[in-house]
């Protein structure tokens, strides 16, 4: 069975659902997890990024803090349970990428996600989670 479960999550509602949810797997099976949190980019996300250079540290800055609470809420999780859990968090313009990747990278042999996050109901159509199964090599659970 599974041996360790990649938990990426972008801290909306219905991720925290899908990463209770793989960690209670987790401790099912006797696996660990890796939690993980992509982050863009500032200057994937503004069309002339020389001129928003002040405002990068405080990105920087936002971006670590809430990433660092999405994680460790998922390791306090992990713990509470049982689970031992490593946290991840990578900066990639294309998270979908960033998780194919890390799923490779550390050895996951399951990813669970949830169907969407906080980009809200796509249909799964053009969201990172249509992305990773149609990219992975690794089983994914989509968690709904």
């Amino acid at each position: 069975m599974y041996k360790h479960i990649l938990l990426p999550t972008d801290g909306s509602d219905l991720s925290k659902a899908a990463m209770k949810h793989g960690v209670a797997l987790a401790k099912t099976i006797d696996a660990k997890v890796t939690a993980l949190v992509v982050s863009t980019p500032l200057h994937s996300l503004v069309v002339d990024p020389g001129s928003v250079s002040k405002a990068l540290d405080q990105y920087k800055e936002l971006v670590a803090a809430q990433t660092a609470k999405y994680l460790e809420h998922v390791r306090e999780d992990a713990e509470r349970s049982g689970v031992h859990c490593n946290t991840l968090c990578i900066e990639h313009d294309k998270p979908y990428e960033a998780i194919v990747d890390a799923a490779k990278k550390y050895n996951c042999d399951l990813v669970v996600m949830a169907s969407h996050g906080l980009r809200g109901v796509s249909a799964l159509l053009g969201s990172e989670t249509l992305k990773v199964l149609t990219h992975s090599s690794v089983p994914i659970l989509v968690y709904r």
